[in-house]
């Protein structure tokens, strides 16, 4: 494995994103083949367990409640549902499941016991587990766990700066201190942002400064690419190009060599040609299924197309760590502590968003 740097500036990082893209790529590929199998990706389900509804006003999630984005909302999932799904991506080629709820925070009692379940039946499937639920205590992370979560997903979405354009609901410690958290357990962290949001490459490189100089750094990083849905505050923002993604996965490679850097949200828009240029950069992960929560995505069965044409293989289960071992809920060490945290709400206005907002109420 290469040295991994933990004091990278903004400078440094945005002297790497701009050099001429065939360096840059070579580079990038050179990184990788160092700490990767560059013929190996992994393959990942993301599922939304509670769908619609949130109380935050991220600007560019469908699934906020002020907004009026056509989302058919759902109540959280029963476990017998999860379990067919999971045994379904299995089938599929997937290596895990990442389960997503629309909630602000966890909040202790019947539904976060009903997750806790969900995760321990994965795991038993011989599958790796990922939430990402909103922010969590060290207790409930702890009870995570236990339950043999494999990974916790908690995005940091851009730069601290641009963060504040974007959310008005929730503060940017709040996420950082939801990763530490996480970081008390024996779960992995996963945490990278979205691009396209209006935001400009200094604030790229500002989110990638921010994840890079944790540590230790994130196991995982997803690189989204924005998906502008109709009646959020971000509607109108342009695609970004597939030279920006490609951009982005090689400087997020150089800069985190031993993460797994995901392609995510955005592959929809994507060509073939242009994905394969991602792989060849650094990305070693996707996710499969019809859809990313709420967004859409390419079908599973064009994706091992795609990988037949380039000659790229599924990551095996557990490559990269060994299955966490499940405690049953009878047998837990940590118990519900009933925790109300006094996660903060600045409350700043974003203009944008209470555009949205009023628009949202009208058409209601």
């Amino acid at each position: 494995m290469s040295d991994t740097k933990h004091n990278w500036t903004k400078e440094e990082i945005l002297e790497i994103y701009n050099k001429p893209l065939m360096e840059l790529l070579y580079e990038a590929a050179t990184v990788h083949r160092v700490n990767h199998d560059p013929n190996v990706v992994q393959v990942s389900t993301l599922l939304s367990i509670k769908t619609g509804g949130c109380s935050e006003d991220c600007g560019y999630c469908p699934q906020a409640a002020r907004y009026h984005t056509n989302i058919e909302g759902n109540d959280l999932m029963t476990v017998p549902q999860v379990k067919a799904q999971a045994l379904r991506a299995k089938a599929s080629g997937s290596s895990r499941v990442c389960m997503g709820a629309a909630w602000r925070n966890v909040k202790d009692g019947d539904e976060f016991d009903a997750v806790l379940e969900m995760v321990r039946t994965i795991n038993k499937l011989d599958m790796e587990v990922c939430c990402t639920l909103g922010m969590i205590t060290e207790n409930q992370a702890q009870r995570l766990a236990e339950a043999g979560l494999y990974a916790y997903n908690h995005n940091l979405d851009s730069s601290e700066e641009y963060y504040k354009e974007v959310i008005s609901t929730r503060g940017y410690q709040d996420r950082l201190d939801t990763i530490d958290n996480v970081r008390k357990t024996n779960v992995t962290v996963c945490s990278g942002g979205i691009i396209g949001m209006g935001e400009n490459i200094e604030d790229r490189a500002g989110m990638l400064v921010a994840l890079s100089t944790l540590n230790p750094q994130p196991e995982s990083t997803p690189i989204n690419a924005l998906v502008a849905v109709e009646g959020t505050p971000l509607e109108d923002e342009k695609p970004v190009s597939i030279w920006e993604m490609i951009r982005m996965v090689a400087t997020t490679r150089i800069v985190m060599p031993e993460t797994q850097v995901r392609l995510s949200a955005g592959r929809t828009q994507m060509s073939r040609e242009g994905q394969a240029m991602c792989f060849f950069a650094g990305a070693n992960s996707i996710f499969a299924g019809d859809k990313l929560l709420t967004t859409p995505n390419p079908d599973v069965n064009e994706d091992m197309k795609m990988f037949e044409l380039l000659g790229l293989n599924p990551q095996k289960l557990f490559t990269k760590k060994v299955q966490p071992q499940t405690v049953e809920a009878t047998d837990s060490e940590f118990e519900s502590l009933g925790e109300k945290p006094k996660w903060t709400r600045p409350e700043h206005k974003i203009e944008r968003n209470e555009l949205a907002k009023e628009k949202g109420k009208l058409i209601k």
